[in-house]
């Protein structure tokens, strides 16, 4: 299908109030600097359920609608804002404003869902995924609303990585749709920016260097394509019961595990034998602080990276019930005592030796096959509701063919019902094709499905 997506007009949404004068420099935190990317940008997609005149003459009204309360919201979430600084270390605070970009597409929203172009999904972006992001001045806060021929809206977010996971990011949706609909102040979701309070970074880049060498390690030359995999909870209960061992893992480890399972599989028809495998796993520290400590809607990248590998002196094919049994291990770990050791004098110790481990791994190269998961399950994001309702679909973007750079990495998104898991795969061209053809997995995953028959 072709689609073209028009811009309309940019603009600066800036805050309704000014940011007083001692909020105006924001600090990172430590753990700010973990994330290696500029942004996890997120689209949102609102069918008309009206006619194409009746929802069409609203549009103005709810582009207005989205402006004000945006600007409204900034003033609470004010580092959003703002700028980032030099050296990357801190949010400049001045009120400049979100980026606000308004497009036309020429497409009705109900046909492009039919069968979503996941390569043309960047284009209802605001920015450039590829050279912006994280370069000082550049703004904090980009969004681009769509407006389709049928009155159909998709908003897409690019908000920094820097100061935002999905969990703040979520917060910040919350708030802002509350604003829209009119909720009374004592109402509104209130964001707590305690980040750098708990993990002060004091202006030393160590962690950011660190980081930026193990991400590094996994980066790698190829032609990428991203592809959907649904996993229905009915599906995910039968894996389950295969696992007897592990009565208490997650859908998430579930799927995680089915997923590494293939992709293990992926490799041992490629390469003729069973290479090591590591997988790692971004960890939400929120609900495994001390509540004393982590305030809810606390603001941030609250998050941690755990690892679990199977190794070549391994010969035995792994079942689907040692790999849950490895993974949920690995984030068992992460506890309350393990976040009061990350925080303490430990800290520094702890995150070189862990994340100095992964890297280690990694600097194997092609000896090493190596896949990243991270989930946005359980953050409300199809709760967000503006007043015209919730969102038909909530999507990441496929990868982009000019990205020769990249590394294998699985999001897990929740489904609108929350009937089941999306699981949002990039890999190397060559081993998608393998993995669609494993007829395990699609025994338990449908590829591709229209969002329209998923909601």
């Amino acid at each position: 299908m072709k689609v073209e997506v028009e811009i309309i007009s940019r603009e600066d949404i800036r805050p309704s109030s000014p940011t007083p004068s001692h909020l105006r420099v924001f600090n990172l935190s430590l753990l700010d600097h973990l994330i290696p990317s500029p942004y996890a940008p997120i689209i949102l997609y609102y069918t008309s359920p009206n006619s194409d005149k009746t929802c069409f003459s609203e549009v103005p009204k709810r582009l207005e609608l989205l402006k004000k309360s945006l600007s409204e919201t900034l003033t609470q979430f004010y580092p959003l804002g703002g700028k980032i600084k030099e050296l990357d270390f801190s949010i400049e605070c001045n009120d400049e404003g979100a980026n606000f970009v308004q497009a036309k597409v020429k497409c009705p929203l109900d046909k492009f869902l039919v069968q979503p172009q996941l390569t043309l999904l960047h284009k209802f972006l605001p920015t450039d995924l590829v050279s912006e992001g994280s370069n000082s001045g550049t703004y904090v806060t980009n969004i681009q609303v769509n407006i389709f021929e049928c009155g159909g809206i998709a908003i897409g977010l690019c908000i920094s990585h820097r100061i935002l996971d999905g969990a703040a990011l979520s917060t910040f949706i919350k708030g802002w749709s509350e604003r829209a609909k009119g909720f009374n102040c004592d109402q509104l979701t209130k964001p707590n920016f305690i980040g750098s309070a708990l993990f002060p970074t004091n202006n030393n880049p160590w962690l950011r260097d660190l980081s930026m060498r193990m991400w590094g390690s996994f980066f790698k030359q190829g032609k990428w394509v991203t592809k959907r995999f649904l996993f229905r909870n009915s599906d995910i209960a039968k894996l389950k019961a295969q696992t007897l061992g592990t009565a208490t893992s997650t859908r998430l480890e579930i799927v995680s595990s089915m997923l590494w399972k293939s992709l293990m599989g992926v490799s041992k028809v490629r390469f003729g034998t069973q290479r090591p495998s590591l997988v790692t796993h971004l960890v939400n520290l929120r609900r495994r602080m001390d509540e004393a400590l982590c305030p809810q809607h606390a603001m941030g990248n609250l998050l941690w990276l755990v690892a679990a590998e199977k190794m070549c002196d391994d010969h035995d094919e792994m079942g689907l019930e040692d790999l849950v049994g490895k993974l949920r291990k690995s984030i068992s770990q992460v506890d309350e005592k393990f976040v009061e050791e990350l925080r303490g004098d430990k800290g520094r110790s702890i995150m070189k030796e862990s994340l100095g481990a992964i890297s280690e791994k990694g600097s194997k190269g092609e000896v090493v096959d190596y896949v990243g998961f991270s989930s946005w399950c359980n953050f409300g994001y199809y709760e967000a509701d503006f007043g015209w309702g919730k969102p038909t679909w909530v999507s990441g973007v496929g990868s982009i063919g000019s990205v020769s750079m990249f590394m294998n990495l699985i999001i897990l998104v929740d489904t609108r019902l929350g009937d089941g898991i999306e699981a949002w795969v990039t890999l190397d061209e060559e081993d998608m094709t393998h993995l669609e053809a494993n007829t395990e997995l699609l025994t338990c995953a449908t590829l591709d499905p229209s969002p329209l028959t998923m909601s």
